[in-house]
């Protein structure tokens, strides 16, 4: 491979392009780095027909007493020799001059775990996020680019807005674009320049004003599209696809040795990002998620026996429904992708609805999208038919539910009853953020434009624990937060709707045979004591 020279910068690609198709397999229990080594001047690739430097593949990790684990992100520095850095110009901004301390202290990290015991190790920490003394990008050499990916959430355009201003109002940067139709648009679709004026109300609308689409990350073609256009620094808005897709550029960038900072927003309405607190936009959907539920309660206790059946989002995580449940109080039965349910039989849904109309002559069910899957799809020709995204289509568990019951009771003929069914899920999409995700989209916004003018790049900027800092893409990336049935929410959530937990123990721990039920003390099952146990 060719050595890098000292500008690091490359008129014409003379690297052959990182393929997507060989990067990041989900199979895998971590992903392949690239990393520079400081012992040569030459890049070393993890790809077995590379000459490879162990040492080079290493992540940025320094190691301290008491077990303490620091996982740092790259920085242009690690494979641009003699990078020149300049006085950070927030410390001159009139609205800044009160503030105590400007920066960050370059020490200072967040913890991912912030429960231990007396002899714990301290565990593992990263970048805390915000302004540094020093930057590696002058105002006037800066020329950055916004695009947002996936499906639409509340909030985008706060971001969208906040890195805009935030490069303006913070750094004197004027030459930022916004990227249209998603990844494609680096190569097929023109760029919107993009002021304080532009994005002066953009906040209160829902959506994206740059659109979006999934798929076409054409690595390749993006890399050379940033090259060719001087673009020296992306700021990239989405989900975990969407960050695949950033953590590839990255590295392709990186392959190149160009002084390009590729950032990541963490986007998902199903809050399903690991190691962040949440994502933006949660707060909103679960606010309106309130709307349906109300309506459900509404419809069903106006009327003998009556159903309201809610569908909310959640592919594989049912974060939305589970918080969504516990703010309303209304609601009777939650169904999310982690925990399995069936229907007929002891113990079973339809069982539990019976009970639950004959007590209360009414019952609220929310269900996630994902919930059911294993249910409804077996028999489906597009069981196994993926979006451009990657995710697996599914099929619509609610209509499919609703359908079920109706059918259930039309044939048993014990009861009558009436059921409506409500899917709230575009317009909880397409709706603007409310206050607290307003808020929470500005910190994002401003951390991500602090750690790119700092010269940090390949990371997704996020909360631990109340405290924004900079995660390496390859944790971001490496699996999906799910909800925990043994954890204390979920208990919580069984406390408040009655449910059963409508699965079998040997689905949660193993500790019966396949195909056997053991009933608890109480009459409590199993699962409802382990939930018990855990929140204790």
């Amino acid at each position: 491979m060719e050595s890098i020279s000292s500008s690091a910068s490359l008129t014409t690609p003379i690297f052959q392009c990182f393929d997507p198709s060989n990067g990041y397999n989900s199979s895998l229990s971590s992903p392949r780095h690239f990393y520079y080594s400081s012992t040569s001047p030459k890049f070393h690739s993890s790809a077995a027909t590379s000459t490879v430097d162990s040492a080079s593949l290493l992540p940025k990790i320094v190691t301290g007493d008491a077990g303490y684990v620091f996982e740092d992100v790259p920085h242009l520095s690690d494979y641009i020799p003699h990078l020149p850095t300049y006085p950070d110009p927030l410390q001159d901004i009139p609205s800044y001059s009160a503030v105590k301390q400007h920066f960050v202290n370059e020490e200072d990290t967040v913890a991912e775990q912030i429960i231990a015991q007396k002899n714990s190790p301290r565990g593992v920490h990263f970048r805390r996020a915000g302004p540094s003394q020093k930057v590696c990008f002058q105002s006037e050499e800066t020329y950055a680019c916004v695009v947002t990916c996936g499906g639409l959430c509340p909030g985008l355009n706060t971001v969208i807005r906040e890195i805009v201003c935030g490069l303006y109002d913070m750094y004197g940067v004027h030459k930022v674009v916004g990227i249209e139709g998603g990844y494609r648009g680096f190569y097929s679709r023109n760029m919107i320049p993009l002021t304080p004026k532009v994005v002066n109300n953009i906040h209160k609308r829902g959506g994206t004003i740059l659109g979006t689409s999934r798929g076409g990350n054409d690595t390749c073609k993006i890399v050379d599209s940033i090259q060719d256009r001087g673009i020296n620094q992306v700021y990239i808005i989405g989900g975990d696809g969407t960050q695949k897709g950033a953590a590839l550029i990255f590295e392709e960038i990186r392959r190149r040795g160009l002084k390009i900072a590729v950032v990541g927003i963490p986007k998902t309405i199903d809050n399903d990002i690991p190691v962040i607190d949440k994502s933006f936009g949660f707060d909103t959907a679960v606010e309106e998620a309130q709307r349906a539920i109300n309506a459900a309660h509404v419809e069903a206790e106006s009327i003998e026996n009556g159903i309201g059946v809610v569908k909310l989002m959640g592919r594989y995580s049912g974060f939305i429904a589970m918080n969504a449940t516990l703010a309303s109080r209304d609601v009777d039965c939650c169904l999310i992708p982690e925990s399995p349910f069936f229907l007929e039989g002891p113990g079973g849904l339809f069982d539990f609805i019976e009970k639950r109309l004959k007590e209360n002559g009414h019952m609220v069910i929310v269900v996630a999208e994902g919930a059911g899957q294993d249910l409804i799809s077996q028999s489906l020709s597009t069981m196994n038919q993926q979006d451009a995204s990657g995710n697996r289509l599914l099929q619509d568990v609610g209509l499919w539910l609703s359908q079920k019951i109706k059918d259930h009771f039309k044939k048993s003929q014990k009861m009558a009853m009436t059921l409506k069914y409500i899917d709230p899920t575009y317009m909880i999409r397409a709706v603007p953020s409310n206050a607290s995700d307003n808020i929470y989209c500005t910190l994002l916004a401003h951390s991500a434009v602090h750690g790119a003018m700092a010269g940090y790049t390949g990371f997704t900027v996020g909360p631990l624990h109340g405290r924004h800092a900079y995660i390496p893409f390859h944790r971001i990336i490496k699996g999906q937060k799910r909800v925990v049935i043994t954890d204390r929410m979920w208990a919580r959530l069984l406390s408040s709707t009655n449910q059963p937990s409508f699965i079998k123990p040997c689905s949660i721990n193993g500790e019966i045979e396949k195909g056997t039920e053991k009933q608890a003390p109480n009459g409590k099952n199993h699962v409802e004591i382990i939930a018990a146990k855990s929140a204790e």
